[in-house]
């Protein structure tokens, strides 16, 4: 929170800090000459007039200037990145989650880009559209989980757990890996895969998804 009052002084109050109180600019310029003789008095008068009229005008300048970079400093960094969807207030965005127990929650369109999952349980989890774009989910149980529409564009989903998981239509552009990943009754269906990665996952596809009721090969096109 920050206030700005344009005048001779200005109280600005920042967030987890105490209030400041800032002097005008005034205070620091040259003290004014000593009265000079009656003839020039007229004068004198015009020049500390003007004198005045700029010393207010850099014054004002001034303030607003710190004011603009109090409000850039003054940020909660807690609210530097948020991870989107319905998880709370807490940050999945560019974050080393890994362990962490997401399981049965509802995370629809859960933004958990460039993060590490390393081992995060999200067996049954409602991922409806979420972005893991350059996360790692090595190791990472997604079993029976809802990832329709997800975004793993760039993910390295190494290792992971896709049981039963439903990926209709999610988006594996780039170089997403599925090397090594567990694909029992997993739905692929309209999901685009790289040729070398359909031909990997063909070769240990089978089962049928218990919520589509699709063979996991059929989904693949696997020859």
């Amino acid at each position: 929170m920050a206030i700005l009052s344009v005048s001779p002084t200005a109280t600005i109050f920042c967030s987890n800090s105490h209030p400041q109180k800032l002097n005008s600019t005034k205070q620091y310029l040259p003290k004014q000459l000593k009265s000079p003789p009656a003839q020039l008095q007229p004068l004198h008068k015009r020049m500390e007039a003007h004198v005045d009229i700029v010393t207010d005008s850099l014054a004002k300048a001034g303030l607003a200037a710190l004011l603009s970079t109090s409000l850039f400093f003054c940020v909660d960094p807690a609210l530097a990145f948020r991870g989107g969807g319905p998880y709370g207030i807490e940050v999945t965005r560019g974050q080393d989650l890994t362990g962490k127990d997401f399981s049965g929650k509802s995370l629809i369109k859960q933004d958990f880009k460039t993060s590490i999952l390393r081992q995060v349980n999200f067996k049954g989890a409602k991922l409806l559209g979420a972005s893991f774009f350059d996360a790692d989910l090595t190791g990472a149980d997604l079993s029976d989980a809802d990832l329709r529409g997800a975004d793993f564009s760039l993910a390295n989903v190494t290792k992971a757990n896709l049981t039963n998981a439903n990926l209709e239509g999610a988006s594996v552009t780039g170089n997403t890996s599925f090397k090594g990943t567990v694909i029992t009754g997993a739905d692929f269906t309209d999901v685009q895969l790289r040729e070398d990665q359909r031909e990997l996952l063909c070769k240990t596809a089978d089962g049928v998804n218990p919520t589509t009721g699709n063979p996991t090969r059929e989904t693949l096109l696997c020859k």
